[in-house]
């Protein structure tokens, strides 16, 4: 059974930074799409970044426009976790923040995710 756990969630300034982490259990996402979400209450869910193996080492990232700059997707094959690094954080990004996972390493970064965590709450102060 394929269980994504995402963790580092919490609450924190205006400015300040968090660490999300999604552990991943049940195959190797290694050389798959991996991402990560985020759905405020009363919104809709919306892409905030992915990350994709493009032979060997080598890994393609991309990030919506509204956290270009200020957050950075990561991967740490040996534990099979995907990271998101959150700087300059502000009070709209204020969300359950939700990893997701492809069985494939091709497709959108926007669509078709195979399997999902349960999501872990940023809260941002202002």
């Amino acid at each position: 059974q394929v269980q994504l756990v995402e963790s580092g969630g919490g609450l924190v300034q205006a400015g300040g930074s968090l660490r999300l982490s999604c552990a991943a259990s049940g195959r190797t996402f290694s050389s798959t799409v991996m991402g990560w979400f985020r759905q405020a209450p009363g919104k809709e869910r919306e892409f905030v970044a992915g990350i994709r193996w493009s032979g060997g080492n080598t890994y393609n990232t991309y990030y919506a426009y509204s956290v270009k700059g200020r957050f950075t997707i990561s991967r740490d094959n040996a534990k099979n976790t995907v990271y998101l690094q959150m700087n300059s954080l502000k009070p709209e990004d204020t969300a359950v923040y939700y990893c997701a996972a492809k069985k494939e390493n091709s497709g959108s970064y926007y669509y078709e995710y195979d399997y999902w965590g349960q999501g872990t709450q940023v809260t941002v102060s202002s």
